[in-house]
């Protein structure tokens, strides 16, 4: 029996349109970033397009590589030199596509890494903050997660790495703020929501201060470990829809 494929151009446009692309004005272009082979029949995962990734999808022979970070980054260096040529000689070389989202995958309801982070943490989303609604308000759906040391436990053990915490764990819990990846930026629109304490993956020098002042916790859980399930959910989503073949590669990253 064949196995089932999809156009490529099919695919792409299912993509833009699911994932809503022309609503944001993004760091960089979001969709179909590098052509490949017109069919798809197999779809390979993950949170980067390092070389490690297309490495791993040549070695799965997959028709598609889709990330929630790819290339042709606002403000980066034009030229297709040094591991940009390495990256690119290797899905052309292998005839792969590349699919890359960023904000919309984020942003997503349902697919998104803040609604699959929420999910994966067990917090039960009531409410949105910041600009264009990225980042999530919400509580534990576990009662026995009490205070900020319970919360940064429940993170550990989800996510299999403990946080850095600024904060006092004994501090009872209120509202849960979050947002995946980058977004310590985010911190004081969570004060004003009425956060106790916000979760994101990275945390700067300033960051730190501010939640001390402020008396709300920061939790950095990770950029890489925050975002490895949006990008899980949406092709498992293509999978089932399109009877594709998907496969989630994990390339760990500590930070």
């Amino acid at each position: 029996m064949n196995q089932v494929s999809i156009n490529r151009d099919s695919f792409a446009k299912y993509l833009d349109q699911a994932l809503d692309i022309t609503r944001f004005r993004d760091y960089c272009p979001n969709g179909l970033q590098v052509e490949g082979r017109p069919q798809i029949k197999k779809v390979v995962t993950g949170v980067t397009a390092s070389l490690a990734l297309i490495e791993a999808a040549v070695a799965a022979d997959a028709d598609a590589i889709l990330v929630h970070h790819g290339y042709f980054w606002r403000g980066e260096d034009p030229r297709i030199i040094g591991p940009k040529q390495k990256r690119l000689r290797l899905l052309l070389t292998h005839d792969i596509n590349l699919f890359a989202y960023h904000l919309p995958l984020d942003m997503h309801p349902e697919l998104g890494n803040n609604a699959q982070l929420g999910q994966q943490l067990g917090l039960l989303a009531d409410g949105r903050f910041g600009e264009n609604d990225l980042g999530w308000l919400g509580t534990p759906t576990d009662s026995q997660v009490k205070t900020i040391g319970d919360l940064a436990r429940m993170i550990e053990a989800s996510l299999g790495r403990a946080p850095l915490v600024i904060g006092n764990p004994e501090q009872t819990l209120g509202r849960i703020a979050w947002c995946t990846g980058a977004a310590h930026n985010l911190l004081n629109d969570a004060i004003v929501a009425g956060a106790t304490a916000y979760l994101s993956g990275e945390i700067s020098e300033p960051t730190v201060h501010l939640a001390r002042e402020s008396g709300v916790a920061y939790l950095a859980c990770g950029h890489h470990a925050t975002e490895r399930y949006g990008v899980q959910a949406l092709g498992a989503h293509l999978a089932e829809k399109f009877g594709i073949e998907h496969r989630f590669i994990d390339i760990l990253n500590p930070v």
